[in-house]
């Protein structure tokens, strides 16, 4: 950090927190406004938000910005405890009204922008929103919404932050709110799962959780006032949202922001960043752009990479071109970051790392919920202060989620190495049983992804009468000449015969969300009757 220390941006006093040696004495996790509104008090101007003109908003041009949000969301009948639901394009008001939210009391919820109409009745349906932000084009068809489930509430916001009736309810407002600091366990925001299987839930995370992560990260990913992250990452996700955003706060750092990711784009600014947060595709694509060099790459301290598995060839490929190792880690909506790769030390491929600070993490058989020994692959579970406290309105399904001793079932497949490390294998939806033996896609994709001329894979498991379910490969290829003959020849030393691909598929792209995450459900549903017959 600079010569200040920590504590001069820190205006609450009752708070044990220990970074790097220094020790502030205290008895709450803090909220993310307080800590937001600390940075604000001791810095007024350092830079918050850089456009990729270069224009600077401050530290205190934010606070006063999102004080005249929260007026508006308040002027607009949202009160303590209210639900705010947010559909709009990046900008930087967008992300604006996130801590407009937080001052005004409120509860966030982010939806994505690729939703439909239909998909958002069910989310404004369940949370029952006092408020609905939403684009100009979707008014129309929003107002219908809202008026049909009595939301009483509606305002818009253009692409680019600077027009739309938010805006002009909350021009001329007070630069200044009255901020009361919140509950930790209090309610900060409800984010809905994908809900590729079944009905999509919301997490319910409270201040706590995300101010913990925050400053867990802070430390361990060694951020400080003089980072500028490069935030080319949605804002309706965890990801971007809370991991990217939260951390930067708590370090009081900057985010050079841009509305989407651009490979161009993340060259042209990369030489005023120090660290990048995306997802695989980020990565594969800047290796594929040619301004992408050694010497860019080399003014950044930091790459990480998230919300999807990265590639044991992206991990080489990158590490040979820029001669830096790419951070891996592991998060999920319900607990924001539970895991990551050391920033010193080894950052083995395939490998999301050891558990965070204060988080425990554990193997377990999915059925009896016994604890497995090191190195036995079962379902990941996490307990810690950034678990969320469960799903809205939805008391059944979390208790079905919890263990009697707190901790989470994430339905993520893993086991931990001999050196400690954290390894993911798929999701326990994912897992294909074929005349009863169990067959992980992650190992599949490991060995397909290695065989010269597969860019990508995904393994899925279809209906299959005969064993139960037959493994389909679905590959991109750069090399025309790799078909499913050279490919399940290549398999044939790699993989146990039961574990070969009964099909290979070669796509142009998979299938992927917003995030980056193949879509294997998708997947499953196109290709899930290729076998229905024996």
């Amino acid at each position: 950090m600079s010569d200040r220390t920590y504590a001069q941006f820190v205006d609450f006093h009752q708070f044990i927190f220990t970074f790097r040696g220094r020790t502030l004495a205290s008895s709450a996790t803090p909220d993310m406004f307080s800590l937001f509104r600390a940075v604000c008090d001791a810095t007024p101007d350092a830079p918050f938000l850089i456009g990729e003109d270069g224009a600077v908003l401050t530290y205190a041009g934010a606070r006063a910005r999102s004080a005249q949000l929260a007026h508006a969301f308040r002027a607009n009948g949202v009160q303590v405890g209210d639900r705010i639901a947010i559909q709009v394009e990046k900008s930087q008001t967008a992300l604006l009204t996130w801590l407009a939210a937080l001052q005004a009391g409120a509860v966030y919820l982010p939806l994505n922008t690729a939703y439909t109409i239909g998909e958002v009745r069910y989310f404004v349906g369940d949370a029952r929103p006092a408020l609905v932000l939403c684009r100009p084009a979707d008014e129309p068809a929003m107002s219908a919404l809202c008026t049909e489930l009595g939301v009483p509430a509606l305002l818009t916001l253009d692409a680019d932050g600077t027009g739309g009736s938010l805006v002009d309810v909350s021009a001329g407002q007070p630069e200044s709110f009255d901020h009361a600091s919140a509950e930790p366990d209090g309610l900060a925001a409800i984010l809905y799962t994908s809900g590729t299987t079944g009905r999509s839930k919301g997490a319910m995370l409270s201040h706590a959780n995300l101010a913990s992560n925050a400053l867990t990260l802070l430390e361990y990913w060694r951020f400080t006032a003089a980072d500028r992250l490069l935030h080319a990452l949605p804002i309706f996700h965890t990801h971007g949202l809370f991991v990217a955003t939260n951390t930067v706060i708590a370090a009081g750092a900057a985010m050079i922001f841009v509305p989407k990711f651009d490979a161009d784009t993340l060259v042209r600014l990369m030489p005023q960043a120090s660290v990048l947060m995306g997802v695989p595709t980020f990565y594969t694509r800047l290796l594929a752009n040619p301004g992408f060099t050694r010497k860019l790459a080399g003014g950044m301290r930091l790459f990480i990479s998230g919300s999807a598995p990265l590639s044991a060839e992206t991990h080489k490929d990158f590490s040979a071109l820029t001669g830096q190792a790419i951070l891996e880690r592991y998060g999920m909506t319900e607990t924001n970051m539970n895991t990551s790769n050391p920033y010193d030390g080894v950052r083995k491929p395939g490998s999301v790392g050891f558990p965070l600070p204060d988080v425990a993490l554990r193997i377990a058989d999915a059925e009896t919920a016994a604890i497995l020994p090191q190195g036995d692959i079962g379902v990941i579970e996490v307990k810690g202060p950034n678990v969320f406290g469960g799903y809205w309105q939805m008391p059944e399904k979390t208790a079905e989620e919890f263990r009697a001793d707190g901790f989470f079932i994430t339905g993520d497949l893993g086991f931990i190495d001999a050196d400690g490390y954290v390894h993911i294998v798929g999701r326990a939806k994912d897992l294909i049983i074929a005349g009863g033996f169990n067959i992980y896609p992650a190992e599949v994709e490991a060995a397909l992804d290695e065989i010269p001329g597969i860019s990508e894979s995904a393994v899925i498991g279809v209906p299959y009468a005969d064993m139960g379910e037959a493994v389909v490969a679905v590959v991109k290829v750069t090399d025309t000449g790799v078909d499913q003959t050279a490919i399940l020849d290549a398999l044939k030393d790699r993989l146990a015969r039961f574990k070969l691909p009964r099909a290979v598929v070669t796509v142009d792209e998979l299938p992927r969300n917003a995030m980056g995450k193949v879509q294997k459900a998708l997947l499953r549903e196109t290709y899930g009757k290729m076998f229905a017959k024996t």
